[in-house]
């Protein structure tokens, strides 16, 4: 289904906090979480959340040291298409005040932005699209997609 304007996504939440005793319960018995954007309000209300949000705000709940987010796109792209490999805090900055990141990105790029600048060390958004991406994102010297830095 594609959501259009003028269609109904359904209740759309935002963080207001995150308990990550399940996750860390899950990770100590060596289970690999998997974690559904899914909010509950105070009343027990069900909220549709952003999941590259639900992602950041986890990753700096944990105080990960790496943050991956997959994507249908290279990564972050300059005004002209190019692959933009390597971005600070500021350079990101820059680029939302210019209007390069704009559209689907600027949840998935603002999330990656505040866990960078809230402890993560590093934040990749990879392209999802190319076989073995994340090994090689790791593995190599090689980028196949945006790494964001907190300076």
């Amino acid at each position: 289904m594609e959501v259009g304007i003028g269609q109904d996504v359904g209740q759309v939440g935002e963080i207001t906090g995150i308990d990550p005793s399940v996750v860390i319960a899950l990770q100590e018995d060596a289970f690999i979480p998997v974690v559904s954007p899914l909010g509950f309000g105070e009343d027990n209300e069900s909220y549709n959340i952003n999941a590259d949000v639900v992602a950041s705000k986890l990753a700096t709940v944990l105080a990960a040291e790496k943050l991956l987010m997959l994507t249908n796109t290279a990564g972050v792209l300059d005004k002209a298409g190019h692959l933009l490999t390597d971005l600070s805090a500021r350079e990101v900055d820059a680029l939302f005040a210019d209007g390069t990141i704009s559209g689907g990105m600027m949840p998935k790029i603002s999330g990656a932005l505040e866990a960078a600048r809230s402890g993560v060390k590093s934040v990749h958004v990879i392209d999802g699209r190319v076989p073995h991406a994340l090994l090689l994102e790791i593995l190599t010297d090689q980028a196949f997609g945006t790494m964001i830095r907190s300076h």
